[in-house]
């Protein structure tokens, strides 16, 4: 007796931290890039593309002692034994992009680019593993005139996309500020570089653990709720101390990065940026390794419900700084840059909060439907199609089985269109077609309680000669407009 064969067909299903995009969902993001780069634009910045792959030592993070380089990033080997990866996010590469090519770019480089990021981390609510970015930056600039820029126009974005004044808010800190602040704790020096990197990232997540939370990663570390633990820095407590006080008061002796922010505010006070758009904030980290003097980050203030049910501010959107020395670890030379990059898709639920985000502007297609299944028939019900297409109206032709004609007008329901084009034989012998006003036709059909009503209800369905196809369709779909 032959063995019952094993079903050797796959499951279906994601890959974890990653997601199916709705056609409205890709239609809002493109409406939101387009009113961010429009802004850009007017900043006088121009867009790059960058591959989604770079070799995995020009990216210069996430990089362990392994044999598989795959900490915080995707990786795998090139035909020719190379690591390569996915980018994190969209500076290495730009950094990379400048080295390759700084005898040819005119400093100062002004640029924006808008991709997909991937991490190799554990996905949570609202945490992907690919997600996308939208950045600017400026390469070339020493001043912190241009750090100022970057925080305006990120304020003026933020606007250009509804989101009015006292629902965001930017702040500004300074890393140099910081560094002053960790050797005093006694952590100056390349030994401690390691453990100044956990304590800024510590204090990075002041908005979401707390102070609480912050004194137990600078110390042995936090345990979340599904018990899984995050090293801490390993800080005695005088040290945690003088941490959390600069955290809670700002206050820290002159230096460097303190005057660098009094420049900051009174370039951005002076073109009429007040404290309610842009402020100096001490609780500013940004986490990555990179940022050497101004970093900035956008918030969104107004209240929403988490995944617990709690009342919480929006919280981070955009976020960015200074990062002088990303192109030196390939030319060797100092290259001064800064930028900000936009969560493109934790900025998109953020309009969707606050209604400011539709795509329902794009209008279903018109369908023309198909009643008779010979070669002329089509051949004429494609020829509507393209009239309708070349007067702009959205329209396609009905693909499907045509040998059902209610199946037809289901799809339309399913779809949304607001008109159907009919054309039997006799309409064809008679010089006519039947436009169908499927939005009245419904409301109609909701109300009708005998034959006698149905038969009025063909109101919503007109007779009409085979010209007027395109004055007629638009007719009906001006009423529906709004």
């Amino acid at each position: 007796m032959a063995k019952k064969q094993k079903n050797t067909r796959p499951k279906a299903r994601l890959p974890r931290g990653f997601v199916d995009r709705s056609a409205d969902d890709i239609r809002a993001t493109d409406k939101m890039i387009a009113a961010i780069r429009q802004v850009f634009e007017l900043y006088g910045f121009d867009p790059l593309e960058t591959p989604a792959f770079e070799y995995t030592d020009a990216l210069g993070k996430y990089l362990p002692d392994a044999d598989r380089p795959n900490a915080g990033v995707f990786s795998l080997t090139d035909d020719d034994d190379q690591w390569m990866s996915l980018r994190y996010d969209l500076t290495a590469p730009l950094a990379r992009h400048v080295a390759q090519n700084i005898n040819d770019i005119q400093l100062p480089h002004r640029t924006y680019r808008a991709g997909y990021v991937f991490r190799n981390e554990k996905p949570g609510p609202g945490r992907f593993r690919q997600f996308m970015q939208f950045d600017a930056d400026t390469i070339g600039a020493p001043n912190v005139s241009a750090d100022a820029e970057m925080c305006m126009m990120m304020a003026d974005t933020m606007e250009q996309l509804g989101i009015e004044r006292g629902d965001y808010i930017v702040r500004v800190n300074n890393r140099k500020v910081l560094e002053g602040v960790l050797e005093a704790a006694g952590l100056a020096g390349d030994d401690h570089a390691g453990t100044r990197l956990s304590v800024l990232r510590s204090i990075d997540k002041l908005d979401k653990f707390g102070i609480d939370g912050v004194r137990q990663l600078l110390g042995a570390g936090r345990k979340d709720e599904s018990g899984d633990v995050t090293e801490g820095a390993g800080l005695d407590k005088g040290q945690i101390d003088q941490v959390i006080a600069y955290v809670e008061t700002g206050d820290v002796d002159g230096n460097e990065g303190v005057a660098e922010l009094a420049t900051i505010e009174q370039l951005v006070r002076a073109a009429g940026y007040g404290a309610d758009r842009i402020k100096i904030d001490p609780s500013v980290v940004r986490g990555l390794e990179y940022y050497t003097g101004p970093v900035y980050e956008c918030e969104l203030l107004f209240d929403v419900t988490n995944e617990k049910g709690e009342t919480v501010q929006f919280g981070s959107v955009a976020g960015g700084g200074r990062y002088d020395g990303l192109v030196k670890r390939f030319t060797g030379q100092q290259v001064p840059a800064t930028g900000f990059s936009i969560g493109v898709s934790r900025l998109m639920t953020a309009l969707k909060n606050l209604g400011r985000l539709d795509a329902s502007h794009v209008k279903p297609p018109v369908l023309v439907c198909v009643m008779d299944r010979d070669i002329q028939s089509v051949t004429r019900y494609q020829a509507m199609v393209q009239e309708l297409r070349a007067a702009g109206i959205r329209s396609e032709l009905f693909q499907g089985n045509p040998k059902d004609f209610g199946k037809q007008l289901k799809y339309a329901d399913r779809r949304g269109c607001a008109v159907a084009v009919i054309e039997g034989a006799d309409e064809h012998a008679a010089g006519e077609i039947q436009i169908k006003d499927l939005i009245e036709g419904a409301k109609m059909a909701a109300q009708i309680e005998s034959r006698e009503e149905w038969t009025e209800a063909r109101a919503a369905q007109v007779s009409v000669p085979r010209d007027h196809l395109v004055t007629t369709v638009r007719d009906v779909l001006s009423r529906h407009e709004g």
